[in-house]
């Protein structure tokens, strides 16, 4: 490792010289805590590989070259796994995209497949889109999966699928092999096709350990979305792998070949880098990752205390129950709007930008999701605001709260 903090290297004022989703969503005022994008400077290994390619014109169709065995070696080395052979791999456009055609492989219009909210909210729309039936196993106690709902939901609605999320968006959760190897079971006993979304896998934080689907026995016949895209900081730069397990090979020889169209080129060529040799960088943002975990839970203890977070044990978000705030309205998939609720009342009043609760289905209601992968300067302001914000305080206006976020500008 460096010793250099990847996010403590921007100020405020570059980041918001950025044209990303995130920088661009909402006015130059607002604090943007809420899309899963980091602050950060590209890895310079990736850095490399990106400048190197333009130098030499190296942007034309994607060949997918050396994506699997670098996530291979990868996967070995961090998660001792052994499990990514190159040919049962595709390169697939991204993660969302790599879950709609393994569903594509092994269900029909209008299979029910079950997802475990509070989930990632693209999975809704993802399976709408594909003519996919929705059907909900909430999580359980502590926000681990509910096995016993998930087999009285399987059985009620003969689902065909289940989506995975693992390390779970928003809870930060990591399932452990126990778990996975029940559901594993489960799956097998309904004749239920597991598809995992491992796209955080590379931001377990201290204190917990990843586990790959498709290395707990009865996961033979399951796929896995993997990529560089989270743990780097790459959204705009698209790839992923879907990986089969052993039992799952002729599926994925069925997916069509212009699948492989749709990654980038620059896409792969990063997240190979990425995987390959961004693994000092990787162990700097997670030491400061687990930082500003430990920052989080004392600003919301401090700013915060009628509400409370749960600590996640990997990504960089978090889920924070504000429901004794008492602005949420309605408690499940049900809810369509949060015009009053919690996040509204952030954005509005401490003009700090998050992800609504209520997006990620039933259990969301009343919850944001804070992405705390920022300086600590700007994590200490958005805490600040929101505490001011939740006893009644005026919005902040001016400059002046500008400049409070952005200390570090005087220091460079």
């Amino acid at each position: 490792m460096s010793g250099v903090n990847p996010l403590e290297e921007l100020t405020l004022a570059r980041l918001r010289s950025r044209t990303s989703l995130k920088w661009t969503t909402h006015p130059p005022d607002v604090l943007p805590l809420w899309v899963a994008e980091m602050d950060v400077r590209l890895a310079p290994a990736v850095a490399v590989a990106l400048r190197e390619a333009i130098d030499a014109g190296d942007t034309g169709y994607p060949s997918g070259h050396g994506y699997a065995d670098a996530l291979a070696r990868f996967a070995a080395d961090r998660w001792g796994w052994g499990g990514i052979t190159t040919g049962r791999t595709a390169v697939v456009p991204d993660v969302m995209m790599g879950i709609v055609e393994a569903l594509r492989l092994v269900t029909e219009p209008g299979d029910a497949v079950i997802v475990c909210p509070p989930v990632y909210p693209p999975f809704y729309a993802f399976l709408a889109h594909a003519g996919r039936r929705v059907v909900e196993a909430p999580l359980g106690p502590g926000w681990r999966l509910d096995l016993d709902v998930i087999e009285t939901v399987a059985a009620r609605h003969r689902a065909k699928a289940l989506l995975l999320c693992s390390p779970h968006n928003p809870t930060g959760v990591v399932h452990t092999s126990a778990e996975l190897t029940a559901l594993a079971a489960l799956a097998r006993r309904h004749d239920i096709r597991v598809i995992s979304d491992e796209i955080h896998a590379p931001l377990v934080l201290s204190g917990a350990r990843f586990v790959p689907y498709l290395s707990v026995p009865g996961a033979e016949n399951a796929f896995a979305l993997l990529s560089a895209s989270k743990g780097w900081n790459l959204a705009g730069l698209k790839a992923a792998l879907l990986v089969a397990g052993p039992d799952a090979t002729a599926d994925l020889a069925r997916l069509p070949e212009e699948v492989g169209h749709g990654p980038s080129h620059l896409g792969v060529l990063a997240h190979t880098a990425a995987f390959a040799h961004g693994r000092a960088w990787l162990d700097d943002l997670l030491e400061g990752l687990d930082r500003q975990r430990d920052l989080l839970g004392s600003l919301v203890a401090e700013h915060l205390p009628q509400t409370s977070l749960v600590r996640p044990q990997a990504t960089y978000l978090g889920w924070l129950d504000c429901r004794a705030l008492g602005l949420h309205t309605g408690d499940g998939a049900g809810v369509v709007t949060d015009l009053d609720g919690p996040a509204r009342l952030f954005l509005d009043r401490a003009r700090v930008a998050l992800s609504s609760g209520h997006v990620f289905g039933s259990g969301g209601a009343g919850f944001v999701r804070i992405n705390f992968a920022t300086s600590e300067a700007i994590l200490r302001e958005a805490l600040r605001r929101m505490g001011a914000a939740a006893s009644g305080a005026p919005a902040p206006r001016g400059t002046d709260t500008r400049e409070r976020a952005e200390p570090a500008r005087r220091r460079t």
